[in-house]
């Protein structure tokens, strides 16, 4: 039987039936919205590399490979590149941009590498150590422009008018201590595709050694986690939903510095990690110059080499919902000179800068002996560049009454490599030691002798590479690898032209000022007497050392270590 509906009731009953198919719609699950991808591209100790340089890299294959990389025209080429894909692409940096540079940027006092970054469009970088090498007021001029330098002879004398960086520094874990705050700004929140992300700073805690102590004075280095963490709630309070930790310490692994999540990375940076908050999931790491981008308890961890060779590409992606960090892409990419299109500005300014420095950077100097004299050690720790730096020390000193040099392995930059005719340039020499220490006179007995060389050792995981003292002909010693720290320097073993050291006896010797204020972990130097800074630059001694031995007739240099100490196990 049908039932007639009356012109109300089938009304009714058509809305009844349109307000079913609303609600059943309204329960269907609307699509999911597509994760938010944030582009960072970042780089570490570039060190002033204003050109390329040599790369050697172990390929997929396990074959060597060598070939030029990095310089600022590459690296701004990439950048380039990759923001015509991503114009909200962000560019980061884990410190030591400058620093230890060769001369083409030290001689400007490092300006042209800072304005250059500002071109390449550089965002954000924490501080290294190499940041504060000639203290803490001339980075806070990097950072702000103007003229007044510890280094008058090199500040502004590219541009008159330094305007610092455009870029924002920052540090968490260096502590003014009439402030009890961070000398630089700790972190920075970055507005990117409707995701606020936290920028967090911090240097290596040991940075305190590998500088002038005067430079920093007033300055506290903290534990690197810990100052992260400490500052991470004023970052979440300011609405960062997503945060980055960008610090100057590092790692290794044997890894390739491309392998995809690499599961072996070891150093100090492993730790630092552990302990950092739970939100933190990316780490981006220097100072340690490898490259690798790993996984390690639950974090990603990169580095992208030195000298912009390398480059990490960092793909965030981030949840549209709650703008948090749902996981990362890393990949590690080789910036080779040509790869991209250059940018004119970049490369015009990089062509103003080597046409001004071009006439004293090939200003010859001195034939010398061989062709390449290299940083590599002996087992003992001793380097045919180190033998001849410390002999160039001996002889500037030695008017003074100097009977020792001393050289720090770290101090030497580059190997010594000059032309098939064997003439060196100023640019050449200038490479090896671009820090423009200047060499100190001091009084240490035959015991302090013992005792300074004993911290050879002292740090935790030695690297040999960074600690061994090179010495000048006439000082020997032997020492025993299988003794325990401060016990590895034979007794009686230490001699001075061939006699015996005599413990309480008071010797002469010469070493640069970053030494004798007791850097890279030498604080005997600082118990010395008679302390007397000569004013004569390293590489015033250098080149003046090369130009002395040639017109003697008797080129200096050296094709492997002389064996002027000796390891014996």
């Amino acid at each position: 039987m049908k039932i007639a509906l009356t012109p109300t009731a089938a009304l009714l009953s058509a809305a009844l039936l349109l307000g079913g198919c609303a609600s059943l719609t309204a329960l269907q699950p609307a699509a999911p919205r597509q994760p938010i991808t944030i582009n960072l591209v970042a780089l570490n100790d570039f060190h002033g590399n204003l050109e390329p340089s040599k790369f050697t890299y172990t390929d997929a294959n396990g074959q060597k490979v060598t070939l030029q990389a990095g310089g600022i025209d590459a690296v701004a080429a990439a950048v380039n590149a990759w923001r015509q894909q991503d114009r909200d692409l962000l560019l980061v940096g884990a410190g030591d941009l400058v620093g230890a540079s060769p001369a083409l940027s030290s001689m400007w006092a490092d300006e042209p590498t800072i304005h250059a970054l500002n071109l390449v469009g550089l965002n954000f970088s924490s501080v290294g150590n190499h940041e504060f090498d000639s203290g803490r007021m001339e980075l806070l001029r990097q950072q702000h422009g103007g003229c007044v330098s510890p280094r008058p002879a090199k500040a502004c004398k590219f541009a008159p008018d330094f305007k610092g960086a455009q870029f924002t520094y920052m540090v968490s874990n260096v502590v003014d201590a009439k402030t009890g705050k961070p000398f630089l700004p700790a972190w920075h929140i970055a507005d990117v595709k409707g995701v606020k992300i936290a920028f967090l700073g911090a240097v290596v805690r040991g940075a305190a050694d590998l500088v002038l102590p005067s430079g920093i004075e007033g300055l506290s280095f903290e534990d690197e986690a810990d100052s992260i963490n400490k500052v991470l709630p004023a970052a979440r309070a300011a609405g960062a939903t997503v945060f980055v930790v960008l610090i100057h310490e590092g790692g290794q692994t044997k890894e390739r510095f491309d392998q995809p999540d690499c599961q072996h990375l070891e150093g100090p940076i492993v730790d630092i990690a552990k302990r950092l908050d739970p939100a933190i999931r990316l780490v981006v790491s220097g100072h340690t110059h490898k490259g690798y981008q790993c996984k390690s308890n639950g974090r990603f961890i990169t580095q992208a080499e030195t000298a912009g060779h390398v480059l990490s590409r960092i793909a965030l992606s981030v949840d549209p919902a709650t703008r948090t960090l749902q996981d990362v892409a890393v990949k590690n990419v080789i910036v080779k000179p040509g790869d991209y299109p250059s940018v004119p500005a970049v490369s015009a300014y990089l062509a103003t800068v080597k046409a001004r420095s071009d006439a004293a950077l090939q200003q010859p100097v001195a034939r010398v002996a061989v062709r390449s004299m290299t940083r590599e050690l002996s087992a003992a720790g001793e380097s045919a560049l180190g033998d001849l730096v410390a002999d160039a020390v001996l002889d500037a000193a030695a008017p003074y009454g100097a009977q020792i040099g001393f050289m720090n392995t770290a101090g030497m930059r580059k190997d010594f490599d000059v032309g098939a005719d064997l003439r060196a340039t100023f640019g050449q020499a200038q490479i090896v030691l671009p820090f423009g220490n200047t060499i100190v006179l001091m009084d240490l007995t035959g015991a302090q002798l013992y005792d300074l060389l004993e911290h050879q050792w002292e740090r935790e995981k030695v690297d040999v590479n960074h600690s061994m003292l090179q010495v000048s002909n006439g000082f020997a010693y032997r020492w025993d690898g299988t003794q325990p720290r401060g016990a590895r320097v034979i007794r009686g073993s230490m001699t001075l032209n061939g006699q015996p050291i005599d413990e309480k006896k008071l010797y002469r010797v010469a070493a640069n000022n970053f030494l004798a204020e007791g850097g890279d972990g030498f604080p005997t130097f600082r118990e010395a007497a008679n302390s007397r800074d000569t004013g004569i630059r390293d590489i015033d001694a250098f080149t003046a050392y090369l130009q002395k031995r040639e017109q003697a007739g008797k080129p200096a240099g050296f094709e492997k270590p002389q064996g002027r100490f000796e390891r014996v196990k």
